[in-house]
C-alpha cells in the first residue's frame, strides 16, 4: 500500500513539472505574439498614414476616423461657466 502511494505521489509530482513547464512554455509564446500584434498593429497605422499622404488625403484622428467624421471640437470651460 506505501508503495502504491509513493508511486501515486511521484507520477503526480512528476505531471504537475510537466504541466509548469507548458504553462511556462505557453506564456512565452502569448508574450512573443502580443508583442507581434502590437508590432504589426503599429506598423499598418503608419503605412495607412504614408499611403494617405502619398494619395493627398488628410490623415485620419487617433480613432481611424476621417476628419470630416470627428464631431468633437474643442470648448473652452469659461464659455459654460455662465
Amino acid at each position: 500500500m506505501l508503495t502504491l502511494l509513493s508511486v501515486s505521489t511521484g507520477a503526480a509530482v512528476v505531471v504537475a513539472l510537466a504541466a509548469l513547464a507548458r504553462a511556462r512554455q505557453v506564456s512565452r509564446r502569448l508574450d512573443r505574439l502580443t508583442e507581434s500584434y502590437w508590432e504589426l498593429r503599429y506598423e499598418y497605422g503608419q503605412l495607412r498614414a504614408r499611403v494617405g499622404r502619398l494619395e493627398g488625403q488628410p490623415e485620419a484622428d487617433a480613432g481611424g476616423h476621417p476628419p470630416e467624421q470627428a464631431s468633437t471640437a474643442f470648448v473652452p470651460l469659461s464659455s459654460l461657466k455662465k
